[in-house]
């Protein structure tokens, strides 16, 4: 058989065969053997019941691979908290932000619509907004290249539009095609919510069950009082999202600040499954007027006053009492490192009544002494992860069910 006769040969089984699957077709067949391993333990790790539950092993919150593979699957393709709905609360007004390295611009029209832009200048690259020169909010007619002054509208569907280069009528350019990029961008709960990926789904129907247990709190109309971020933590996102969505730890973590009041052993996990979960934590001595972060503190859980805390995954949490909340956002910045971003929230007319500037001090100096806290948490477990030899999986509590069932979030999005 001559090489043409054998080539025809094959081609004609594998038309016989149908078209062969690309290589691609199996997430992770273009992965390194290493993190092929990973995703597969992920795997065995998701499928054990809680009652067998085990933490991941140490290099999932190490390894430079599987992080990049979490930015990709995870990351660029999620819905993710990334500002109060307020913080834009006018048409012209802006917030930048920096999500994964990539550059962005919020903004509001004179319809109340908010858009996400990119905030690179479509001539040479430029930050439009360099934070050496521009205020992370503020209010604007349109965008402004510092370099070469080219200018973009910000008005309804026309945002991002080029609207004026300077100097470019000698040369072949099509001002007509020139825009900014734009991501989709959601309101949940006065929320702003934004996705790097332009085929997602959108966010409010699977979150609708997650409504309905908020519902009563209306927090869409809280106003934030504080806002506080702590960047380059030195720990992998995980651990911190880890620690923020268990009150087991408040035993030890926060003996003396949370516990008290709030005591974890108390808490009621509720039976979860997907991208969100809620628990409740009852009061242990509601006549003391609560934990510091407001005057008094309770929950729809029926009439026993207490915090119920809600969390999307992959990086969200939000602790709701009737007369305060705090959310916390967390963005990875490494392997090995990510931001966190504490607003503290009141409903409207809070901060107009007698006596709430010694309360917001209050306030401030409770956030900031319980992440101090969690500070010390993240750390230590960060530098236990990296020690010689590895340490083998822990075991779940019945506590840290929604670690359990991060981990099945985990395995299904990286899968």
């Amino acid at each position: 058989m001559t090489p043409d006769q054998a080539k025809a040969k094959a081609k004609a089984q594998a038309q016989a065969q149908g078209p062969a699957a690309p290589e691609s077709s199996a997430p992770e067949s273009s992965a390194p053997e290493a993190l092929r391993e990973m995703l597969a333990e992920l795997q065995r790790l998701a499928a054990l019941p809680l009652e067998r539950g085990r933490t991941l092993p140490p290099r999932a919150y190490t390894s430079p691979e599987l992080y990049e593979w979490e930015v990709e699957r995870i990351f660029r393709r999620e819905w993710l908290c990334v500002a109060r709905a307020e913080e834009i609360p006018q048409p012209g007004s802006y917030l930048r932000l920096d999500v994964l390295g990539t550059p962005l611009v919020i903004t509001r029209d004179e319809e109340g619509e908010l858009h996400a832009l990119s905030r690179v200048c479509r001539h040479r690259f430029m930050d439009l907004l360099p934070p050496e020169t521009s205020p992370e909010h503020g209010c604007l007619k349109r965008l402004t290249c510092p370099y070469h002054t080219w200018t973009y509208r910000l008005n309804g569907r026309y945002a991002g539009q080029l609207a004026g280069a300077p100097l470019m009528q000698r040369v072949d350019f099509d001002r007509a095609g020139c825009r900014l990029p734009a991501h989709r961008v959601e309101v949940w709960n006065g929320f702003v919510m934004l996705n790097l990926d332009p085929g997602a789904a959108p966010a409010a129907p699977g979150l609708h069950e997650l409504d309905l247990r908020l519902s009563s709190h209306r927090i869409a109309d809280w106003v934030s009082v504080h806002t506080r971020t702590w960047e380059g933590v030195p720990a992998n996102w995980k651990v911190a999202v880890e620690n923020g969505s268990e009150n087991y730890h408040h035993m030890g973590t926060h003996a003396a600040t949370l516990d008290p009041v709030l005591p974890g052993r108390d808490t009621e996990v509720h039976e979860c499954d997907g991208r969100w979960f809620t628990m409740f934590t009852p009061l242990s001595y509601p006549e003391q007027g609560g934990t510091g972060l407001g005057r008094h503190s309770g929950s729809d859980q029926g009439s026993r006053p207490g915090m119920l805390i809600a969390g999307i995954f992959p990086q969200f949490v939000l602790a709701v009492l009737p007369d305060s909340a705090v959310s916390i956002r967390w963005l990875p910045t490494g392997p090995a490192s990510h931001d966190t971003r504490i607003t503290a929230m009141v409903p409207p007319g809070v901060p107009d009544t007698p006596g709430f500037a010694e309360q917001l001090v209050g306030i401030r100096a409770q956030i900031a002494r319980i992440q101090e806290e969690d500070l010390v948490a993240v750390r230590g477990v960060q530098r236990g992860l990296a020690s010689h030899p590895a340490p083998s999986n822990g075991r779940f509590s019945h506590l840290e069910r929604p670690l359990w069932q991060f981990q099945r979030y985990l395995a299904e999005r990286l899968h």
